[in-house]
């Protein structure tokens, strides 16, 4: 079997030559001075070189990734041309650590992030390829620059979970691999090692033989004082929750993924109050500036609003009368209203996200607020996944202030977009561009859409009927 140190040629496995770092000092500094002046392409040009002559100093590689993200203005979705170009990038790159090819790994990579500094697929294989190189933290920083992407990627906090264990980083890794429990519960391996780690972290705290775990020691001492842990541990775990994680808090009260597993505690019991409470209290113990708690607060409050507003909808299913219909009115109405006004404050924050501009788009028009409405609808039609969608309510838009050509371009725009003929977004343009262009008497657009949704879906809504009076007009005619 190859020896680690040999899998790593002698450039990167031995410190740098005095002379070769001051040199890049030199060029890093230079990179600094252009991020100054705002020249972010000649600043990248400058940092990647510093990367891939010495990949494994940290400062290099976060300024590299610093510089992309002002060049990008934070836009989290990197140059416009990242899609087309992405994916041979990352088959070069993976290509080379395969191969055990890290200058041209390291240049690959580089050249995929300067693409697109939030791709998590880059991220990870960078990862991989620090682990491989020996650079823990290198490794981390990419890690953690996917979880910042997103927080609940399972694949990502799967890898930043193993990593994680490796350095030691008990309490985080348990964390990680929590997060992938929530998204996943059947998840056999994410249930041992939440419950490894808990053992493994147990020795450590108290300085337990580690051989302990080792599988290869087969000794029944061995294996009973691992038993002895394991219950240890499970009997810790064993305690409610809410308990556990107020100790923990109480412990040290900067660790904020504490503070968000115990609101989800509360929000399994519709303790909305609660909730709101304890990321509050989060938000003052870790910082003002942590996004993540202030993003919760708010999801909270959606929940909660949310959850009176289908009480509401369910007492008057139950008990039809004219007080409740105009009791659930009202809350469906305060629900819209409290979902505009944290969805407005959430664009605000993020301008280039074409997600919440979407959702704030549909709040507006669910309140009545239509030209508003498509104002933030089109700032949202270059969505990659959701473009279709916004096409069709802005169309719905401009129907409804009787800008019908309008309207019915939008729709067909949609179909044209959108890749999933199955789609029910797919078959509701088709269906509202027929029954458009009925209206504004064209009927050979009208029997050309509604024939296309009809061969994918007969019983959709009154499509049958309608091709029926399309029939009995040209007939009449």
């Amino acid at each position: 079997m190859t020896s680690e140190s040999s899998t790593i040629p002698s450039r990167y496995a031995s410190p740098l030559p005095t002379s070769a770092r001051q040199r890049l000092q030199k060029v890093f500094e230079h990179a600094q001075r252009c991020v100054d002046k705002q020249d972010f392409d000649y600043a990248n040009k400058l940092f990647t070189q510093c990367v891939v002559e010495d990949p494994c100093n940290l400062v290099y590689l976060q300024h590299l990734v610093m510089n992309l993200q002002k060049k990008y203005e934070n836009n989290k979705k990197g140059s416009r041309l990242a899609g087309l170009k992405m994916k041979s990038l990352r088959s070069s790159l993976n290509k080379a650590i395969s191969k055990g090819d890290w200058e041209n790994a390291m240049q690959a990579g580089c050249t995929a992030i300067a693409m697109n500094p939030w791709d998590i697929p880059t991220l990870l294989s960078m990862a991989t390829a620090y682990e491989q190189l020996h650079s823990n933290e290198c490794e981390l920083h990419c890690l953690r620059c996917a979880l910042n992407v997103d927080p609940k990627d399972v694949e990502v906090n799967r890898r930043a979970g193993s990593s994680l264990q490796r350095m030691g980083q008990f309490d985080q890794a348990i964390a990680c691999w929590q997060r992938v429990q929530q998204a996943r519960p059947e998840d056999e391996e994410a249930r041992q090692a939440v419950a490894r780690l808990s053992v493994e972290r147990t020795i450590d705290k108290g300085g337990y033989d580690s051989t302990l775990l080792d599988s290869r020691n087969g000794s029944p001492t061995a294996s009973k004082s691992v038993a002895q842990l394991s219950k240890s541990s499970e009997a810790a775990d064993d305690r409610p929750p809410e308990v556990r994680l107020k100790e923990a808090i109480e412990a040290d009260p900067t660790i904020a993924a504490n503070y968000t597993q115990l609101a989800d505690v509360y929000l399994r019991e519709n303790r909305f109050d609660d909730a709101e409470q304890l990321l509050s209290q989060g938000v003052n113990a870790c910082g003002a500036g942590d996004m993540d708690l202030r993003s919760r607060i708010e999801d909270v409050q959606l929940r909660r609003v949310g959850h009176l507003s289908a009480l509401a909808e369910q007492r008057y299913q139950q008990d039809p009368t004219e007080e409740a219909k105009q009791l659930a009115h009202r809350y469906k109405i305060q629900a819209n209203q409290v979902e505009l006004e944290i969805y407005a404050a959430r664009s605000e924050r993020d301008p280039k996200n074409t997600r919440l501009k979407l959702d704030l788009g549909l709040r507006l028009k669910r309140a009545g607020k239509v030209r508003e409405a498509i104002s933030t609808l089109q700032g949202a039609k270059d969505d990659s996944k959701r473009g279709g969608l916004v096409l069709v309510e802005l169309g719905e838009c401009f129907q409804h202030i009787e800008q019908y050509k309008l309207a019915l371009t939008h729709y067909e725009e949609a179909i044209d977009v959108i890749d999933a003929p199955g789609d029910e977004t797919y078959r509701k343009a088709l269906y509202r561009a027929g029954v458009l262009s009925t209206g504004m008497q064209e009927y050979d657009r009208a029997e050309r859409h509604l024939t296309a949704l009809a061969a994918l879906d007969y019983s959709y809504r009154d499509v049958a009927e309608r091709l029926d009076k399309l029939a009995a007009i040209r007939n009449s005619g």
